[in-house]
């Protein structure tokens, strides 16, 4: 806790700069959310994928080529572009593989309207909002306000900071990666409920150590098991970072940088949050029973 002062104003720094580059900068949003197509063909041999990514591209310069099932099927996604009609760019586009190897046989073909970009938005927020009202409302009735408050508050610390890394470096923002946010958020509060557990058995332990102490008693009881926790876990996300291809890229990106902030807060800013909220030994004490008199 002598830097716990220190981490909530560099938390809160980091927050509001990547609040701005949410709001200035904005996101460099995915196919759900722009509106475009998918192109599935089938060659009749394996084919070259930076052979096709390469002249895809010059039809559609943000077009998206992967191999999915064998190497023998592609996939192409692209957004609209301003001023081209999108079914003439899916007919250039299947022209385009063709030109590779004319017995190519299409597969599926679908469009996907811009109109749906608000409704995606409006689902993931609120989506976001009821987690965080369950998380309020569950901490609370677990433990006490100020540990509701303290880990809901270090969760959105989570969420914004991830997005506002998506946001710096314009990495493309899809459902995949609006769904990294929700586990990240999910990971961190599981984190921050085993530091706030122990704290809580400590303070029942310890009533004559002060609440700074118990705070610090706890963290370093649980940072082993938050820190093997945390690279476990970022053992398994580099594995579909480097090996996911680039359909999972944005997921494994997001997990990486919410389980890196998620154990940081839970282990500086939720624990700082509580004990700046000034808990005491009074606020988990269970209270008496009050003594009911039956007598007439």
């Amino acid at each position: 806790m002598n830097y716990g002062q220190k981490g909530l104003w560099f938390s809160l720094a980091l927050t509001l700069v990547c609040l701005v580059l949410i709001f200035v900068r904005g996101f460099n949003f995915g196919l759900e959310f722009t509106g475009g197509a998918t192109v599935e063909v089938k060659y009749p041999q394996a084919v070259s994928i930076a052979e096709i990514r390469q002249k895809i591209r010059e039809v559609h310069p943000n077009a998206t080529v992967i191999q999915y099932g064998s190497s023998q099927d592609i996939q192409v996604r692209f957004s609209e572009l301003e001023g081209r009609d999108t079914n003439m760019l899916m007919q250039d586009i299947i022209a385009t593989l063709q030109s590779v190897d004319e017995n190519v046989v299409v597969s599926g073909q679908s469009k996907i309207g811009g109109q749906y970009k608000e409704e995606l938005i409006e689902k993931g927020i609120t989506a976001l909002v009821l987690a965080t009202v369950g998380m309020i409302i569950y901490l609370g009735i677990r433990f006490e306000w100020k540990f509701a408050i303290g880990a809901v508050l270090a969760q959105l610390h989570d969420v914004i900071v991830t997005a506002g890394v998506f946001s710096l470096m314009q990495w493309p923002f899809d459902l995949t990666v609006l769904a990294a946010l929700l586990a990240v958020l999910g990971y961190s509060v599981n984190d921050t409920v085993v530091v706030y557990d122990r704290i809580r058995e400590n303070f029942l332990k310890m009533p004559a150590q002060a609440p700074k102490d118990i705070i610090d008693i706890a963290i370093n009881q649980t940072l082993a098991r938050t820190i093997v926790t945390g690279l476990t876990t970022l053992l398994a996300v580099l594995a579909l970072l480097f090996f996911g291809g680039e359909t999972l890229f944005g997921f494994a990106a997001a997990m990486i940088f919410g389980v890196i902030f998620g154990t940081y807060s839970s282990i500086l800013v939720a624990s700082a949050l509580v004990a700046r909220l000034g808990v005491k030994h009074e606020d988990l004490i269970p209270k008496p029973k009050e003594e009911i008199d039956d007598m007439p």
